[in-house]
């Protein structure tokens, strides 16, 4: 295992950070968790009265810790060059309503690697109930040079 891999391996930061913690890390698995944070913007205004998690960041919580997973396997090749982006989002099924102060369970796992992309499956659970399931695809692209 990667003991220097943290959330901080990925470019992500707050407040579009949707990893607290890695829980368990393999080389084709990886579980993380996010806490719903109350105080979180977007609660205020999706559904207010009724606060839920926008479905989209449930799904971006799933290619974070993809984007970790990928950089775990690749940092055993030596160092991590690029940037992980989504390339395809497919088949998202969404079951249960994430509220403020839940526990996000987060689980990526590796389906195929094909070159430079990486197709996997991601699930978010809240207590051991499914919540959402997708399908995505990423891969690593170029670091853009600053523009001067």
């Amino acid at each position: 295992m990667n003991t220097a891999l943290t959330p901080a391996s990925i470019p992500h930061r707050e407040p579009f950070l949707f990893v607290d913690d890695i829980i368990e890390i393999a080389d084709t698995r990886i579980v993380t968790r996010k806490l719903a944070d109350p105080e979180a913007d977007f609660f205020r205004g999706h559904y207010p009265g009724e606060p839920v998690m926008p479905g989209v960041l449930l799904c971006e919580c799933c290619f974070q810790a993809g984007a970790l997973l990928m950089t775990h396997r690749l940092s055993g090749q030596g160092a991590v060059e690029g940037i992980p982006v989504v390339t395809r989002i497919r088949d998202a099924r969404f079951k249960r309503m994430v509220r403020p102060g839940d526990l996000l369970t987060i689980e990526a796992t590796l389906d195929d690697e094909l070159d430079n992309a990486y197709y996997m499956t991601g699930r978010v659970s809240v207590q051991d109930r499914h919540i959402v399931r997708v399908s995505f695809a990423c891969m690593l692209t170029p670091k853009e040079a600053p523009s001067s």
